[in-house]
């Protein structure tokens, strides 16, 4: 799987030459093959030593709080880790399916630290957040102010148009 020759990044696992340092894309520093052999055995080991269930006795902890859609697939995410659920609601649907309802979703407290590092790992593959600058993602657009900062990119403009000029936002 690895190769123990090669570098890593630990973040995106692309596969670089010995002779490189960082990750192009990650911007963080590269592993060897054998550390990353290693990770992969430690994980193994901790995939193999959990419970897979929660028992009468076990505190439960919530790692995540959301709609059906979302709690469903980090279910099944931390269910391949063998990391066992209990999804739980706030009580505020009609019970019809009609209506918008938060649930939680809940993990035995000792697996709670893997549990919210797998489901931050998957939120970040799939929304490739963390490549992103964020600094002005609270940036709010005023039209009556005599310049706005776009929450996007971070451009500044004059609010005479609805759109961002340099990244096309629309406001």
């Amino acid at each position: 799987m690895y190769d123990p020759e090669c570098k890593y990044c630990p973040r995106c696992r692309a596969e670089y030459i010995p002779t490189v340092d960082r990750c192009a894309d990650c911007d963080v520093d590269l592993v060897t093959g054998q550390q990353m052999i290693e990770l992969a055995e430690t994980v193994q080991r901790a995939r193999e030593s959990r419970a897979g269930v929660i028992g009468p006795e076990d505190e439960v902890v919530t790692v995540f709080r959301g709609q059906v859609h979302e709690i469903r697939a980090f279910e099944e995410l931390l269910a391949e880790e063998r990391i066992a659920t209990v999804v739980t609601g706030d009580g505020q649907s009609c019970g019809k399916g009609c209506c918008p309802t938060t649930l939680y979703l809940n993990v035995r407290a000792d697996d709670a630290m893997d549990a919210l590092r797998i489901i931050q790992q998957e939120i970040d593959r799939t929304t490739a957040i963390h490549g992103h600058d964020l600094s002005h993602a609270d940036a709010v657009f005023n039209p009556n102010a005599p310049e706005v900062t776009c929450p996007a990119c971070g451009a500044r403009f004059q609010p005479n148009s609805t759109e961002c000029p340099d990244c096309g936002l629309c406001f």
